[in-house]
């Protein structure tokens, strides 16, 4: 993120500080994580009749039918992913840009995919306004990931399928750390995938809720 961006009022800065403050009381140890979250106004990634909740730790409902995560959940799966400052990182689900805007605040390049118009144009136009500038959106089918981008050191999933897309695997690179929700509406696990010379290595990490990841076209919403 540019430091030309603007600068807080007191409100928010305090409403930053008090959620900084349970991230950390939550186990959120990683000073580079806790310092991104703090950076990012979570007020301007939430529809504006719930901007009263934006710094709630819950999630909220915001356009064609998506979730905006709770902030333990994203920087729960952030600092699981340890995101490195010389990383390409992948994310699918875009959603408003909340959790995009506090990848680029760890990552050299995150590219970000969402199957609906609507939210990536307005993502962007929220990403632009913080003047983050190292992002790139696409609207397609995140089942697919970005594969003329790949490799990605990081892969992040913020929509939950039966299992992980055969071609989000195929786009890690070596060595790389690949984290998203899988499983049926109401037995979803958090799993992390390391990509090693003989495969990868799974780890179940935390029971979590997300939208489904639909297959498909883009949608013009």
């Amino acid at each position: 993120m540019s430091d030309g961006a603007p600068v807080a009022d007191d409100d928010e800065q305090r409403h930053r500080a008090e959620l900084v403050l349970r991230m950390r009381q939550s186990g959120i140890n990683d000073a580079r994580v806790v310092r991104a979250m703090e950076m990012v106004p979570r007020r301007l990634f939430v529809p504006p009749h719930l901007a009263d909740q934006a710094y709630a730790d819950r999630a909220l409902p915001v356009a064609c039918g998506q979730t905006i995560s709770q902030p333990y959940v994203v920087a729960y799966m952030t600092q699981h992913l340890q995101v490195g400052d010389r990383h390409k990182v992948l994310e699918i689900g875009t959603g408003t840009g909340y959790q995009t805007a506090i990848l680029a605040g760890l990552a050299r390049r995150v590219y970000s995919v969402d199957r609906y118009r609507t939210l990536v144009a307005a993502a962007e136009g929220r990403l632009a306004s913080l003047r983050i500038s190292n992002v790139t959106l696409l609207t397609a089918d995140g089942y697919l990931g970005w594969p003329s981008q790949a490799p990605f050191d990081r892969i992040l999933v913020t929509a939950a399928a039966e299992d992980v897309p055969p071609a989000l695997c195929d786009q890690l690179a070596d060595g790389g750390i690949l984290i998203a929700p899988v499983g049926p509406i109401r037995e979803q696990k958090l799993i992390r995938l390391r990509k090693t010379a003989t495969g990868f290595e799974r780890d179940a990490l935390l029971p979590v809720r997300f939208v489904p990841l639909v297959p498909g076209k883009a949608v013009a919403l």
